[in-house]
């Protein structure tokens, strides 16, 4: 269901986050960028120092190996400095991880022993180079004798920079969260303060007036808010007792009385919107009240889009206010219900016009109960003429011109006299039948017998018709079927209006196969009767028992009063506590039949609830 017209009007909401947020976020930021520009260079300070601290420390270890290399060396052999030098080199290497390499050599830079030849992958790892001259002293002054040069690794220095990284960024981590938790702490609180003056209006405009906040922990400024919203808390508690008591009681009042109408009510002003709506209204249009309230009346549509008050309220305000107010009548269509609408203008007491309201009266049931009724009336009229009309007509001619007439022809005159009174006699039993079976206290006398004697003598009584149509008639009785309490003549009215139908619709040569048998469940008798007619679509299935429905198509064509099938409906559930189904094919033909309760006698009927098969074993 779809309303047109003015959209309910609401307060925009701001998108994106708030200044406070923004304000929070952009301190975070900035201090976050203030702690990493300070870690950062706090470990670069650190870095240049130890690497600094370590040059030095290579100084010193160059200038002693220069000098224990000029004590080992001292007063030996050329030949033997080499072996010298390599065992206290060797010795040194062994004893520092963070010394790469050491390299001796003369005065002329010529290498005099290198750990590179010994220690090849332990040379790789050198980063920084450091060297110091081998310098003798001697009565004469110092002499320089060669240098000694040292890689160092560098392993001290990545060991103490990672372990200062690792600590510094723990340390301005923990300040950071730090900052954090004072931001959210101080932000929680001022919200909450907020949150407190929030919960207060919503009291407020939920009608608890006199709502008031306590403000002993709160900041100053916000005491001073907390009190002026008490203050106006406490007046308009005093207003309500005074003037909103009143007027929600009159308003309830009014409203109480609105819904409890049991017709739908829509109250509109004067510029047509909706400004009231009852439960009952809303059902019949089939709309929530949020979408129909503050809505133009003219430009509520149906499901299909077919506005459907428009061209009313255009017409009601084109005519003149009758002097006595009556209401102006009309109907109109709502996704194929049919509402009878009465329109009513609404004045103040100083005769001010302020809208008007509308009376909702479904009416659907009576229109098509009246267009049945005038369907029924109809049929049953023109079928009551044609069997009156043939009887007058081979009546006057028998009287008329009988003795022309041979014994033949005199006869078939007869037989077509004797099947018009039938049809006419059947007609009007349905129709009698009708008004006795759909009394509120009719209680049919009962006696426990079998539905087999009543399926011999319905088909013996059809032999006749259906030799005229060459219909084979086959009837499937399982044995020892038991007896069920039931009125004879309304369960042999019901089977033979079944078995006639069966006999209208099926085709000249065909078969007809009654069965009788119990149940799945054995709790009831089942009767059926399968005809290979032109069959029933699952909407006219649906409908088929319904009282004055008759299937008007191509196919079907024989006329009826639309009684016989209601009747048997009335008889069998009504009645007898029993059921009727039907399935049918299109173009494979249809199976009628209706189940009877086995252990139930007429003194139990009032409080049985038979527990029915599904439609599916029927």
């Amino acid at each position: 269901m779809e309303t047109g017209g003015e959209k309910k009007k609401s307060i925009p909401k701001k998108k994106g986050i708030s200044a406070q947020t923004r304000l929070i976020i952009t301190g975070l930021a900035v201090s976050t960028l203030f702690i990493v520009l300070i870690a950062g260079f706090v470990t670069y300070s650190i870095g240049e120092n130890m690497k600094n601290a370590y040059r030095s420390f290579g100084q010193v270890l160059a200038k002693t190996l220069a000098i224990e290399g000029v004590e080992v060396t001292k007063e030996i052999p050329q030949l033997a400095k080499y072996d010298a030098l390599r065992t206290n080199a060797v010795s040194v290497l062994n004893s520092n991880n963070d010394i790469a390499y050491i390299i001796f050599k003369d005065t002329n830079s010529k290498i005099i022993y290198s750990s590179k030849d010994d220690y090849p992958d332990q040379a790789e790892k050198s980063m920084i180079p450091v060297s110091s001259p081998m310098v003798i002293k001697s009565a004469d002054g110092k002499h320089n004798v060669g240098s000694v040069e040292v890689g160092l690794s560098g392993n001290i220095t990545d060991k103490v920079t990672k372990t200062s990284r690792t600590s510094i960024a723990i340390v301005f981590v923990l300040a950071w969260l730090v900052i954090v938790g004072i931001v959210y702490m101080n932000s929680s609180i001022i919200t909450r303060e907020l949150r407190k003056l929030y919960q207060g209006v919503n009291k407020i405009s939920s009608g608890e007036f006199g709502y008031t906040l306590e403000s002993k922990d709160a900041d100053k400024e916000v005491q001073e808010l907390y009190v002026a919203f008490n203050d106006m808390s406490e007046r308009l508690s005093k207003y309500n007792e005074q003037t909103i008591e009143s007027l929600t009681f009159e308003r309830n009042k009014l409203e109480s009385v609105l819904m409890s109408i049991v017709n739908g009510v829509v109250v509109c002003d004067n510029h047509d919107k909706v400004i009231m709506v009852n439960n009952y209204a809303k059902r019949l249009l089939e709309v929530e009240e949020d979408e129909i309230l503050n809505t133009q009346i003219q430009q509520f549509c149906d499901s299909s889009g077919e506005l459907c008050f428009a061209e009313k309220i255009a017409h009601y305000k084109d005519t003149p206010l009758d002097d006595d107010g009556s209401p102006m009548p009309f109907n109109i269509e709502i996704d194929k219900r049919i509402l009878k609408c009465l329109i009513s203008p609404m004045f103040t007491r100083s005769n001010a016009y302020v809208g008007y309201i509308i009376i909702l009266i479904d009416i659907t049931k009576e229109v098509e109960m009246d267009q049945l009724r005038s369907n029924f009336i109809s049929n049953v009229s023109h079928e009551l003429r044609t069997p009156v009309t043939v009887l007058r007509s081979y009546i006057d001619t028998l009287y008329n011109f009988g003795n022309d007439f041979d014994f033949n022809t005199q006869r078939e005159f007869i037989g077509v006299m004797n099947q018009e009174i039938i049809r006419l006699n059947r007609m009007v039993n349905d129709i009698l039948d009708f008004s006795r079976y759909e009394a509120q206290n009719v209680k049919l006398e009962k006696t426990k017998q079998s539905v087999i004697d009543i399926i011999e003598d319905a088909v013996n009584q059809v032999q006749v018709l259906a030799k005229e149509h060459d219909l084979t008639i086959s009837v499937m009785k399982e044995p020892d079927l038991p007896d069920v309490y039931l009125n004879a003549d309304s369960i042999s009215r019901a089977f033979m209006n079944i078995l006639s139908n069966a006999i209208k619709y099926s085709p000249d040569g065909k078969r007809i196969k009654i069965r009788a048998e119990r149940s799945r469940d054995g709790e009831f008798v089942e009767v059926s009767v399968e005809d290979q007619g032109p069959g029933l679509s699952e909407k006219d299935q649906k409908k088929v028992f319904d009282r004055f429905y008759r299937v008007e198509n191509a196919t079907h064509t024989v006329k009826g009063t639309g009684l016989g099938l209601h009747l048997v409906k009335v008889t069998i559930e009504k009645h007898h506590n029993g059921q009727v189904f039907v399935n049918s094919v299109e173009g494979e033909g249809s199976t009628f039949g209706f189940r009877l309760p086995i252990n139930v006698t007429p003194e139990e009927e009032e409080e049985y609830k038979p527990k029915l098969p599904a439609e599916s074993e029927a």
